[in-house]
């Protein structure tokens, strides 16, 4: 996985215009703008799949309102507090960079292409992951707080939607088992690898029971023997009776994608197994 960092003029005031105003003066400067240039305001809301497809080259068809807000302080204010946080997140994936695409390598088995990371204030509190046709590059823009007393829960969220992002359109009709197993890997078996306290009861609280339910072949996909199972289980607070299922040796030479395909062919005999528990 390969993560660019980058402050763009135009996403970044997109996102100031059209998300909640994160100050008063920047309440003010867009009630301003709306009352003078309505027609041209409503136009920008458009621009946003537009500069997304390719951020780098996206020019406006019309710029008043990019210029209205370049030219004022409070802009250069956030500008410039902007580019410290992307800085932060630079720092903090570069720290984690080695054991995380190490482990990532390990556990999705497959490449995944450069992101742009389009950095926006911190203090918008958002991020979008949102597919856009046609787009020449991978983005995802950014906004989300770092926890300082748990720096690397940020790099776990932003790989997860990143991964999310991914898959977002594979298997679509079973969304359900799809992130549930993104799940798994990223939230759980990678935030586990990650911060070496185990994370399997994180995660959406809908998908907790579907699981557990593949948690067992979960372990086989991972390259777990039988004979370890129990330490796993002990590890991450989740029991099941490993005399019912047949070990699936093939599971671990399969990447994320076929694991998936794996347990959407087999649905119906893994999900009727109802013998998990947690410890």
């Amino acid at each position: 996985m390969n993560l660019k960092f980058v402050v763009n003029d135009y996403v970044l005031i997109w996102n100031l215009l059209f998300q909640a105003s994160i100050t008063e003066s920047i309440h003010k400067l867009k009630q301003k703008i709306w009352i003078n240039y309505k027609e041209e305001y409503n136009k920008v809301f458009k621009d946003n799949s537009l500069m997304l497809k390719d951020p780098k080259n996206f020019i406006p068809n019309d710029d008043t309102i990019y210029n209205i807000v370049l030219e004022s302080k409070d802009y250069e204010k956030i500008k410039k507090q902007t580019e410290r946080f992307r800085i932060k997140l630079l720092q903090n994936w570069d720290e984690n960079k080695k054991i995380a695409v190490q482990e990532l390598k390990d556990i999705l088995r497959f490449d995944i292409r450069l992101y742009h990371i389009l950095v926006v204030s911190d203090q918008l509190n958002i991020m979008d992951t949102s597919l856009v046709k046609g787009s020449r590059v991978n983005t995802l823009v950014w906004g989300k707080k770092i926890e300082d007393n748990n720096p690397t829960s940020n790099i776990i969220n932003l790989v997860y939607q990143v991964v999310m992002k991914e898959l977002k359109e594979y298997q679509r009709e079973y969304q359900d088992i799809v992130k549930a197993i993104v799940e798994l890997a990223i939230l759980n078996e990678f935030a586990t690898r990650i911060t070496g306290i185990t994370h399997y009861l994180t995660g959406d609280s809908t998908l907790k029971y579907l699981k557990r339910q593949i948690y067992p072949y979960w372990l086989m996909y991972l390259g777990v023997e039988k004979d370890k199972m129990m330490e796993y289980m002990m590890r991450d607070k989740i029991g099941f009776d490993i005399s019912n299922y047949t070990y699936e040796r093939q599971l671990k030479k399969l990447d994320l994608y076929a694991f998936i395909d794996f347990c959407i062919r087999n649905q119906k005999h893994i999900v009727k197994i109802d013998e998990l528990e947690i410890i």
